[in-house]
């Protein structure tokens, strides 16, 4: 564990961590970082047996989790104090990816906020390891937007184990996870909000099944998952039983905040747009070159308003504060990926390299950040009640027992 100045200021931490990582990073990615390789970083954060013991040490240092307690793998900082080790392991493309991201910023919290001691213990540390890789098993081909309506059942047995059916889908990793993380319906006599379990699920347990779908990409990252007569031990229940949706809640407020990026103001996505742009020649064309600097801009700014909402309320935010901020995202991931193909359509349609690959990659995904973590029009629902104090939509049910509902 990196030991820090007591009173340390939020330059000292970032030399700290700068140095630290420098120090450590496999010399081959820090030679490729240093050099602005950015392909080469990608090869090796794909190659296992680079980039596992990396994240093992960067989790035993503490970077990996600076706001963690120290008894689970972190360093007690506060968001502000954070914010400079996360421009030092961007700087060297050097901390967990996406495919950790459901594991260490929503399990993390989420666990924290409500787990108990033995389950803290039990997953905190590894999950500071990338010892294990989370999914999240929320939505349903019933309950999308609406999340609360799922159906997904889970039956107390007289052992107080649990019995699990229904099915999930758009698992980002799910294929390739050890952990999910759960929602199922233990009381269908309470109002939809009222019945729900949050549960810890062990994915090897025979009857869960997870099955790629394969995406416009190319890429099959998204699942569907079939739980079949699954049973869970009662250890599994995180936080109240038929408390799940205030749990959820934590969940679904991190990935909101999680999905707007690190709470500093620096390189982004649009200065990536500014690079290739320079290099192709598209950075000629005024009215390209206007788009993109607008795009700079809006996302500047919202890096500004990130760094002053962690500042303030922390970085899980109140619901409407981090509805606008995923709400501002989503248009700049949209504007990133139309920009993408207008500076250099040739490889929005044919590549012969996954480096070229990238502009139709970023073209096809651009709705993702529109969907992931509630939709656009989920977020838009939010700030006009919460913010603007518009009226709710009327909803006839309300109060009224799930297995009572006439619409699920």
């Amino acid at each position: 564990m990196i030991e820090l100045p007591t009173n340390a200021t939020e330059e000292q931490i970032g030399a700290i961590a700068h140095d630290w990582i420098r120090s450590n990073l496999p010399e081959q990615w820090r030679e490729a970082a240093e050099a602005r390789d950015w392909a080469a970083v990608e090869k090796l954060r794909a190659d296992d047996s680079v980039c596992k013991p990396w994240f093992a040490a960067l989790g035993d240092s503490g970077l990996a989790t600076p706001t963690w307690p120290s008894e689970y793998g972190g360093l007690e900082l506060s968001q502000d104090e954070s914010a400079p080790i996360a421009d030092a392991l961007e700087h060297y493309r050097a901390g967990r990816g996406m495919d950790d991201f459901v594991g260490l910023a929503l399990a993390g919290s989420t666990i924290l906020a409500h787990g108990t001691t033995e389950q803290k213990t039990r997953f905190l540390r590894p999950l500071a390891r990338a010892e294990y890789r989370w999914c999240q098993l929320f939505s349903e081909p019933g309950a999308g937007s609406d999340l609360a309506g799922l159906s997904t059942s889970a039956v107390r047995q007289e052992d107080g184990s649990w019995l699990i059916n229904g099915q999930k889908v758009w698992n980002s990793y799910a294929h390739v996870s050890e952990f999910g993380l759960l929602m199922a319906r233990t009381d269908p006599q309470s109002p939809k909000h009222k019945g729900i379990t949050y549960f810890l699920l062990d994915m090897s347990l025979p009857g869960v099944e997870a099955r790629p779908l394969r995406q416009m990409t190319g890429n099959a990252e998204f699942n569907e998952v079939f739980l079949t007569d699954v049973v869970v031990p009662a250890d599994a229940v995180l936080g109240e039983v038929n408390g799940g949706w205030s749990v959820a809640i934590t969940t679904l407020m991190a990935e909101r905040s999680g999905l707007t990026g690190r709470p500093a103001v620096g390189e982004g996505v649009s200065d990536e747009l500014i690079s290739r742009a320079r290099s192709n020649g598209a950075w000629d064309d005024p009215l390209l070159r206007d788009a993109i600097l607008k795009l700079v801009v809006t996302e500047r700014a919202l890096q500004m308003t990130t760094m002053r909402s962690f500042a303030e309320v922390g970085p899980g935010g109140v619901g409407a504060e981090g509805s606008i901020r995923k709400l501002v995202n989503a248009s700049i991931e949209e504007g990133f990926g139309t920009l993408a193909a207008e500076i250099d359509p040739q490889h929005a349609l044919a590549w012969s390299d996954e480096q070229e690959r990238r502009v139709s990659q970023d073209f096809l995904a651009m709705k993702t950040t529109s969907i992931a973590g509630g939709t656009t029009q989920i977020q838009k629902n939010i700030i006009s009640e919460r913010v603007l104090g518009l009226p709710r939509d009327v909803d006839p049910e309300r109060g009224v027992p799930f297995n009572q509902r006439k619409r699920a």
